[in-house]
């Protein structure tokens, strides 16, 4: 899972954070333990004794007969204590369960991340999609009845169940994502649902535990270009460090293409953006109110024809919903 380094950070504190917590717990039952059950401390000072018995015996010329006289003695003392500890707290209230089963909460199982840490990072990226009100969007909310169900005379197709049709695909691209999914390009006027419906793909796949990155075209050049061209490099550093996320995540989401400021950097930007995710097969979702005409004039020939061959067009098609709004629709 391709996690900003940002989202493992804060996933990894509260991983750490569990652990204490755990830690805390224990050490609160044997303080209560000790209270209760004065015998149960002699007990563990007893064993620490016994432990240091066996390791003195190991160099001594009589090991074996002392080292198995002090292991009968510990597994005596310790016979005591559970017996002790059962009887007035019942089995197992001392037993140590680690915050994961596999990885005892280290959060990777060599250099794979195990589920606890995905599971975390995926809430900590959720929460970041609820900063920007993807993750409040939810397909139940969509309302079809916005457009128009008569053939408009100007396009010939009927713009209700052109979108049927759309809302359908996008259902059914969150259920099933997977990273083979195909790319996308939500194509249409402004105010048709491309920004809802992106935002609801991006709230679903992350439920489904991927990785998911969703900038507004704006935001996403401004970070590349601080990553790019900022003189401290701490703050470069950080800046390539969170960009990074761009490519390595699952899911690509790149919202009003078109709405940022022009330039050869943002052209460049873009086609190295799309480009690396092809090469690496991780899909992308581009949302864009321009027309391909417009497409081919901002931006390079190279970017187009990657939009052209390995896009799949998504259709928007209606009247602006923020008016209908207004008219109290």
């Amino acid at each position: 899972m391709g996690y900003s380094a940002e989202v493992v950070r804060r996933a990894s504190q509260r991983l750490a954070e569990a652990k204490n917590e755990k830690a805390m717990q224990t050490r609160a039952k044997l303080q209560e333990v000790y209270r209760e059950l004065p015998r149960v401390r002699q007990i563990d000072s007893l064993l620490i004794k016994t432990m240091a018995q066996a390791a003195k015996a190991a160099l001594s010329p009589e090991g074996e007969a002392a080292m198995a006289a002090a292991r009968q003695e510990n597994l005596v003392l310790q016979a005591e204590r559970t017996q002790l500890i059962t009887q007035r707290f019942g089995a197992g209230y001392l037993d140590e369960t680690p915050v994961c089963d596999r990885c005892s909460g280290a959060g990777y199982l060599g250099s794979t991340m195990c589920h606890c840490l995905e599971a975390l990072c995926a809430q900590e990226q959720k929460k970041e999609l609820s900063l920007l009100s993807c993750g409040q969007s939810s397909f139940r909310d969509f309302r079809l009845d916005y457009y128009p169900d008569v053939v408009d005379p100007n396009t010939g197709y009927n713009p209700r169940q052109i979108m049927e049709k759309t809302f359908e695909y996008c259902v059914q691209y969150a259920r099933n994502f997977n990273t083979q999914a195909p790319n996308l390009l939500f194509s249409g006027n402004t105010g048709l649902g491309k920004t809802f419906l992106s935002a609801c793909i991006a709230g679903a796949v992350t439920e489904a535990g991927f990785s998911v990155a969703y900038e507004s075209a704006p935001h996403l050049f401004s970070k590349l270009e601080k990553a790019r061209f900022t003189d401290d490099p701490e703050l470069r550093r950080q800046a390539e460090q969170e960009t990074r996320k761009y490519t390595q995540c699952d899911l690509m989401i790149i919202d009003d293409l078109g709405t940022e400021m022009g330039g050869q950097f943002v052209t460049a930007a873009l086609y190295a953006l799309v480009n690396d995710r092809l090469l690496l097969g991780k899909p992308t979702i581009i949302s864009t109110n321009l027309a391909n005409e417009e497409l081919e004039k901002r931006y390079s020939m190279q970017t187009l024809s990657r939009l052209r061959g390995q896009y799949k067009r998504i259709p928007f098609i209606g009247e602006d919903i923020r008016v209908l709004k207004n008219r109290g629709f």
